[in-house]
């Protein structure tokens, strides 16, 4: 928890010596001895009017990064809810000093002195500062909440009467209020906000107004209602043409909605059999100025091959072998989604054959085999086994020289998944099918350990 510093908007307010109420930052409370265990007398004023506030809710609510430290339990290192304190002057949080008793200590946890006394006094000086605090913090972001949803209400209203500019400056602003603020997207979704964003999407819409509306589609929580309307040709369409001409933020926005309306249960494949698309997000995945649109797009990638017709196409576009010459370039997330697709387009005969022509996937699969996570090792080793299947003495000749032998010995003897072992043990017997048992042994690498 960082440490507090005092500034004049963290003041609280206090009472000293029973007086006349007066505003007191940490600091001079402090130095005062008003954060002491003895009460002062006075009442700690928060400007609440009506219902008492619960101090554990606003905890909880406000989830602040940055609490006076004197707030915070030393054991615990989160705020206090019941202060108490010890003979030795410190306080702790009261569950956490008894769970420390309970546990056969009888020393001030911070300062490790012996207790001469192990009663513990209520500090309800420095409870009310903590509440008083917590409690102007809690107002203010109830105030700021309000303040958003009102808002957020406003611009869906606007939307409905205005157009061309107008829409694009209520649009923008729409989108940075929910891309923020929770209850902004809560007021738009309860406002009827969805069916009026959804509404402008069409044939006709420009790009300016589809980019902002597609952005605050894809922070919002959908609907099966919301879903099915959004799957219209033509808003898809205007989607994939989207996908192809906007920003980088656009384009990763296009991947994540359209792939929301893919997990909807009512999808229709011929939807996304779309070339435009395809082609789209391999741009978007070999764009090497803008590594953030990698993940989302091989994501959506993934997605869509369980569609066998956008296998098919997808192998058509050459996506195999580019996929393959980006493997070496990708961090481990992407890697492993990248493979996924790869292991998914080895499921068909196209797939089979342009990953036999790519000259790389082999020596690519070898080595990484064993290399990455068990998830990299089990698409590799699928791969390698589709491929070595359909041309067994050419591809398994090359997979031997790659030192694929010595890997799926490596896998056998490691602690990995059984249909693991199995996969490497059934690929290690038809890539010696074609070798004599000392020229194999040779190229398994193994013949010093033998020897």
């Amino acid at each position: 928890m960082p440490m507090y510093q005092p500034s004049k908007r963290d003041m609280v307010v206090g009472y000293e010596g029973g007086g006349d109420g007066q505003i007191l930052d940490l600091d001079t409370a402090v130095k005062d001895g008003v954060l002491g265990g003895v009460d002062c007398g006075g009442i700690v004023g928060t400007g609440v009017v009506g219902e008492k506030l619960d101090l554990r809710k606003m905890i909880q609510e406000l989830e602040l990064c940055e609490v006076p430290s004197v707030f915070i339990c030393p054991i615990s290192l989160e705020p206090m809810q019941d202060p108490v304190t010890l003979c030795t002057g410190q306080t702790y949080e009261r569950n956490n000093i008894l769970k420390w008793f309970n546990m056969g200590h009888f020393t001030c946890p911070t300062t490790m002195q012996e207790l001469w006394d192990d009663s513990i006094t209520p500090n309800t000086t420095l409870y009310r500062l903590i509440y008083t605090w917590f409690s102007q913090k809690y107002l203010l972001m109830k105030k700021r909440s309000e303040d958003v949803q009102g808002r957020a209400s406003e611009l869906v209203e606007t939307l409905k009467k205005v157009k061309g500019q107008a829409r694009v400056h209520a649009l923008k602003e729409l989108h940075q209020v929910v891309a923020v603020h929770a209850t902004a997207r809560k007021s738009v979704i309860d406002g009827g906000g969805v069916s009026v964003l959804s509404s402008l999407l069409g044939p006709f819409t420009s790009h300016a107004v589809g980019s902002e509306v597609i952005g605050i589609l894809v922070s919002l929580t959908l609907d099966s209602e919301s879903k099915k309307n959004l799957m219209q040709p033509a808003k898809i369409s205007l989607m994939v043409d989207i996908l192809n001409e906007g920003s980088i933020e656009t384009k990763i926005n296009c991947t994540r909605l359209i792939e929301t309306l893919i997990e909807e249960k009512d999808f229709r494949s011929e939807i996304i059999s779309s070339h435009s698309l395809l082609v789209g997000l391999m741009r978007l995945v070999k764009d090497k100025r803008h590594s953030n649109g990698i993940c989302p797009g091989l994501s959506l990638l993934r997605t869509v091959c369980f569609y066998k017709e956008v296998k098919i196409l997808l192998v058509s576009i050459g996506a195999v072998s580019q996929l393959v010459e980006l493997l070496s370039g990708m961090d481990h997330d992407c890697l492993e989604l990248a493979l996924c697709v790869l292991d998914s387009l080895s499921s068909i005969p196209e797939g089979r054959v342009a990953l036999k022509e790519c000259v790389n996937t082999i020596p690519i699969m070898v080595r990484l085999l064993m290399r990455i996570s068990e998830s990299c090792t089990q698409y590799a080793l699928s791969i390698l086994w589709s491929v070595c299947k359909l041309a067994p003495e050419e591809c398994s000749s090359i997979a031997v020289d790659a030192g694929l032998a010595a890997k799926l010995l490596l896998v056998i003897q490691s602690g990995c998944n059984p249909i693991l072992k199995q996969q490497s043990a059934e690929l290690l017997k038809l890539c010696s099918l074609n070798y004599s048992d000392t020229i194999f042994i040779s190229k398994c690498k193994l013949t010093r350990t033998i020897q």
